[in-house]
């Protein structure tokens, strides 16, 4: 098993497909797992194999919690599917002079007609795979989010920052519920609820947009974030 060489195109293509209905290499939390197969990338995945990209994104938001994520970190070809070389296996070793010589010599006859076989019924398998995958619906990935809107002071109008921050419209996005929370000094927090689609929304998109409202928002927080 594993995903062949993640620093090339193909091995990224194997990673997208592993991703399309997983949230995680592993599991449905972030562990070592996705510490082994991130470390292995040299960079973040284009734009579009969305999958990958949406999980190094998420990954990448725990670079600095890593170390303790739960799980033990294996080798990289223990993870991703079954039928794909792994390429950290260490090289073939070399063959000897005589081994050289022997190959020269054809004691039985051509291999082609077993080669043929063999090339056909991986096709055939290959051919199978792809039509039962075209037929199975596609999972759509989502995400609950918590988050935490703060003022400037205690004189900010929450009624219009909550508002203003449901005026926000994406494909993907939808508003949840609300509600004030008292932080001292007189002045309250909106916390409110969204539910996204992973692939088109992200926490970075959602600050941006909110923090947009100036006058209104001092800062944004994510309070929670569950995957649905």
């Amino acid at each position: 098993m594993g995903f062949g060489d993640l620093r090339s195109s193909s091995g990224l293509k194997v990673l997208n497909e592993f991703l399309t209905e997983r949230s995680y290499i592993e599991g449905f939390v972030p562990s070592q797992a996705d510490v082994a197969v991130f470390d292995a990338l040299s960079a973040a995945p284009p734009a579009d194999l969305c999958h990958a990209l949406r999980w190094y994104n998420h990954i990448r938001s725990y670079s600095s919690q890593k170390s303790s994520l739960p799980g033990v970190k294996k080798p990289l070809g223990q993870y991703g599917p079954a039928g794909v070389a792994d390429s950290t296996d260490s090289a073939p070793k070399a063959a000897t002079k005589d081994e050289d010589d022997d190959d020269d010599v054809d004691l039985f006859g051509s291999d082609e007609e077993e080669d043929e076989e063999a090339t056909r019924i991986k096709e055939e398998r290959l051919a199978a795979y792809a039509a039962k995958k075209s037929k199975k619906p596609t999972l759509i990935a989502k995400s609950s989010i918590l988050l935490d809107v703060k003022p400037w002071d205690d004189e900010t109008d929450m009624k219009k920052m909550e508002e203003s921050v449901r005026s926000i419209v994406m494909d993907g996005l939808v508003w949840g519920q609300a509600k004030l929370v008292p932080v001292g000094y007189g002045i309250k927090k909106l916390q409110i609820n969204c539910v996204v689609e992973d692939d088109k929304v992200g926490t970075d998109i959602l600050e941006e947009q909110i923090t947009a409202f100036e006058d209104l928002v001092q800062s944004v927080d994510v309070a929670a974030f569950n995957k649905i």
